[in-house]
């Protein structure tokens, strides 16, 4: 089993102006919110442990922005915070597959 229970990581890359990235997406913002509400809803417990982290490019701007929860390797893409707070409350909180965000 590996130390985090759910294990977040949201792309931030930047490219060159012009070229696709999560970044353009607003994906820090994304990442600060993501990480604000775990700690504000207190799921994040020794049982459901989670980390949410910043990444570098995760190769799949095409599909960005995008984000990966790991131990399942589930891709997710999101629009808004609405996206977010759907992949928090199915996904980190009870463990369910948000398939319509899934890439």
């Amino acid at each position: 089993m590996s130390y985090y229970h759910k294990h977040v990581f949201f792309c931030e890359n930047q490219r060159p102006a012009g070229e696709e990235c999560c970044n353009n997406h607003k994906a820090k913002e994304a990442r600060d919110y993501v990480k604000t509400r775990v700690k504000l809803l207190d799921i994040s417990t020794e049982q459901n442990f989670i980390r949410i982290n910043s990444a570098g490019c995760l190769g799949r701007c095409d599909l960005g922005p995008v984000l990966v929860i790991y131990p399942e390797a589930v891709w997710y893409t999101y629009v808004d915070q609405a996206d977010l707070d759907e992949i928090i409350e199915e996904h980190l909180t009870h463990g369910r597959i948000v398939e319509r965000l899934k890439v």
